[in-house]
């Protein structure tokens, strides 16, 4: 409880010097800003503050927090000073007599005004920088990101280009039998390219449960929600590779599947998407060709490690799925196989490849698991097989 010796009014309430308790309170303006940086580096430091990212978008909300942030602390200071003040200038053993009144009309318009005053004040930049952040118009690149258990698709509108990004972190790594690389769980096979100085703006969306496309070095996070498209933008100044994860608990291996974007100068963005146009097209004419079975087998072992190493062990011998080995799918009607590859199993953790895997590396990997770990049953599968299959689900 605080005592005051006399009914308290505004002009008593601001002669209060609580820096007579709270040191703090003297600081000059300058001091006071000098030690909020050193405060902010040391949290950055830590990793106990807000990451200050690459992007002018991501500076100016890490301003907007300190901002903030600092309002915060200062009203603390002044609100804390004046009660610990109180407490001990007015305290009952110095004989103070606390005054009995009912209320104060000055006061309690002072302690409306001054914070509804406050509050106005951080709003005005707050709405700025959210008017900016939801600005996506104009973009020069549109760039679709897919969310699947536990990959990440992306699409280059009007360029014909799309690929998946998988997680490549080691199996030895992820169970503690080596140590762990400096990108532990953020490395993957295929970063998402863009151009630097150019607006890159990502349309995201998930195919099967709720996702998070989140970089915080870009000030970039959106959720992907099955059937709903959010967007977003970023503009990066200099080359670079930045990292970041799913941000929304989407399942068993919500841990696996970052996120790596490498922004590179445009010359080098644009060499960078000829080749993957190339790719896409050898990819087309690869579909109606024949592979042999050595061709198949070492392509889908690739596969197999990319996509069902997690579940199902290296060495097909099973772990968080069943084993692979003799089993009644690899061992069983070729097309009862490949069916549940395409189509997956509801309810379980076995995903559908369908969409996720193309004619080629489906082909493969079916051909690899039906040959590996001694099963040995000598089946081929073409691609063409995997494309008239489809066709008659």
């Amino acid at each position: 409880m605080l005592f005051f010796s006399k009914r308290p009014t505004v002009k008593s309430l601001l002669s209060v010097k609580p820096f007579v308790v709270f040191p703090l309170l003297a600081l000059s303006s300058q001091a006071f800003a000098k030690s909020s940086e050193v405060v902010a580096g040391e949290a950055q430091r830590w990793g106990m503050n807000m990451p200050q990212g690459v992007t002018a978008t991501s500076h100016e909300i890490y301003d907007l927090h300190m901002l903030i942030f600092m309002i915060c602390v200062w009203i603390g200071v002044v609100v804390f000073g004046v009660m610990f003040y109180s407490m001990i200038m007015h305290r009952k053993s110095a004989g103070a007599v606390p005054s009995k009144f009912h209320e104060s009309t000055l006061v309690e318009l002072a302690w409306t005004i001054i914070p509804a005053i406050i509050l106005v004040a951080m709003a005005v930049p707050a709405t700025s920088t959210l008017i900016k952040i939801y600005d996506t118009s104009d973009a020069d690149i549109d760039i679709k990101v897919v969310g699947y258990q536990w990959k990440w698709q992306y699409e280059y509108l009007g360029e014909e280009v799309s690929f998946f990004s998988n997680l490549t972190t080691p199996q030895d790594e992820i169970y503690g039998r080596v140590p762990k690389g400096e990108h532990y769980l953020l490395e993957v096979d295929e970063p998402v390219v863009i151009p630097i100085n150019k607006k890159v703006r990502f349309l995201i969306t998930a195919n099967d449960v709720i996702h998070a496309w989140w970089v915080p070095a870009l000030a970039v996070k959106r959720d992907a929600i099955p059937g709903y498209i959010n967007d977003v933008w970023t503009i990066v100044d200099e080359p670079g590779i930045y990292r970041g994860q799913c941000a929304e608990l989407c399942g068993k291996a919500h841990g696996f599947m970052p996120i790596v974007v490498h922004a590179m100068e445009e010359v080098d963005y644009q060499q960078w998407l000829d080749t993957k146009k190339v790719e896409a097209e050898e990819l087309k004419l690869a579909m109606s060709q024949s592979f042999s079975m050595d061709d198949l087998y070492a392509r889908g072992e690739k596969v197999y490690q990319t996509n069902c190493v997690a579940c199902h062990g290296p060495a097909g011998a099973g772990g968080v799925g069943p084993s692979l080995i003799g089993s009644s799918i690899t061992t069983g009607p070729m097309n009862g196989h490949l069916s549940l590859m395409i189509n997956g199993v509801q309810g379980s953790a076995m995903q559908a490849f369908g969409e996720q895997l193309n004619n080629i590396d489906m082909a493969a990997v079916i051909t690899y698991k039906r040959n590996a770990w001694g099963n040995n049953m000598g089946d081929m599968l073409q691609p063409v097989d995997v494309l008239n299959h489809k066709r008659s689900l």
